[in-house]
């Protein structure tokens, strides 16, 4: 069960909310709802579900609605219309106290500006959350030690706001979210005041420290890099609407309509796609069962210039070129392994498109996939040129349409 579902979530700035609302239903377009109603769409009918220990990214540009949609989920901003339900509990149907015990304690919100308190120290700071729940003064402070320790700020406890850089603020704030230990982190656009190195130094701290964590994290931003990068699934948005649900390599594989599309055109596909999304299906030859007659037709059959030998148990042994099956037929030879080779080219599924084209590009050969010494698959250099074109030969099947 999803530890976060959301079902036809709307949000309308402005008195007449009701009747922005009917037009919604009629299909109209934000700006003319604006024009008609002088109201603004914040968010017009999200549903979507979050898993547990997920990280789930929602993005879009400036005034896409992302922002609101995030403040939606813990109810800064009290919805329109739809649910939000956290562990099958509607937040719009919380009173006063109930929902304040729910942010208290499964929910925890890291700031783009960091929301420090100067004159406290960080200590202080990432205790901040805790002192309001009046937890016990020894208690919060050993919590709060060990999230600074957890972002590597454990030497700074005593050092106030002022004295860390930007980078070192953002992970102070994290920490205090972390010390609540909550079952959900909204993270709203939290990097995207840092310069450009210690923001990805503090996506991949983010990544190592849900490696550790497993924690439902929310991450709001307008960047697609980001995004890609750190995202199990994203949302796109535009305009209110959710246009896109998918991991980043459906995202960017299969664009669901133009404006996807053309958001995700500059992307360098490379730092994305793996062997997984490119291989086809391999053309093989059984090391017991056939021999250099056999493995010739077979290649003359499929029009390839090497085959790749396996077992029955399709466990990889090398390859045969058509030279040498054809050389071993004429001598009557029985059997392939006189004339196999092992200096098998090997990538796993989850190899990058970066470390593929480097090997491809000297490789006589098609690349092997193979995971647990089982061919799953092979790359040819067609494959990866067309998949760093973007062309749409490239489906998420790895096999060329």
């Amino acid at each position: 069960m999803p530890i976060i579902n959301v079902k036809d979530l709307s949000k309308i700035f402005g008195r007449n909310a009701k009747q922005a609302t009917k037009y919604l239903d009629e299909g109209w377009s934000k700006d003319d709802i604006l024009k008609k109603t002088g109201n603004t769409v914040g968010v017009n009918r999200a549903t979507f579900a979050v898993e547990e220990g997920e990280v789930f990214v929602i993005m879009g540009l400036s005034g896409s609605g992302k922002s609101t949609l995030v403040r939606l989920l813990n109810r800064l901003i009290e919805p329109t219309e739809g649910s939000v339900e956290i562990e099958g509990q509607d937040l719009a149907k919380m009173n006063s106290h109930d929902l304040r015990e729910i942010r208290r304690q499964k929910l925890s919100m890291v700031f783009q500006r960091f929301a420090l308190f100067p004159h406290r120290t960080i200590l202080e700071n990432a205790e901040f959350g805790l002192e309001v729940q009046n937890i016990d003064k020894e208690k919060r402070k050993k919590k709060a030690q060990e999230s600074l320790e957890m972002v590597g700020l454990g030497g700074y406890m005593n050092q106030f706001p002022g004295q860390l850089s930007g980078g070192m603020q953002q992970r102070v704030g994290l920490a205090r979210a972390l010390a609540n230990d909550p079952e959900v982190l909204l993270m709203d656009e939290a990097f995207s005041a840092l310069d450009p190195l210690i923001r990805k130094e503090m996506q991949d701290e983010l990544l190592e420290l849900q490696e550790k964590m497993k924690k439902t994290i929310i991450f709001i931003t307008h960047d697609l890099d980001e995004a890609l990068r750190i995202g199990d699934r994203i949302a796109l948005m535009k305009d209110g609407r959710i246009v896109q649900i998918g991991s980043p390599e459906e995202i960017l594989v299969n664009p669901a309509n133009e404006y996807v599309e053309k958001f995700v055109e500059d992307v360098d596909r490379s730092k994305i796609l793996n062997a997984e999304h490119i291989m086809k299906r391999p053309e093989t030859v059984d090391i017991e069962k056939h021999g250099p007659r056999a493995a010739l037709e077979r290649m003359r059959k499929e029009g390839l210039s090497s085959i790749y030998v396996t077992d029955r148990k399709r466990t990889l042994h090398g390859y045969v070129t058509a030279d040498d099956v054809s050389e071993a037929a004429k001598q009557e030879q029985k059997d392939l392994k006189s004339i196999m080779r092992t200096d098998v080219p090997k990538v796993t599924l989850q190899t990058s498109m970066n470390e593929i084209f480097d090997m491809i590009h000297d490789s006589p050969v098609p690349i092997a996939v193979v995971e647990d010494e089982k061919l799953q698959g092979i790359i040819v250099r067609g494959a990866v040129i067309a998949a760093l074109a973007g062309g749409n030969e490239v489906n998420l099947n790895g096999s060329d349409s």
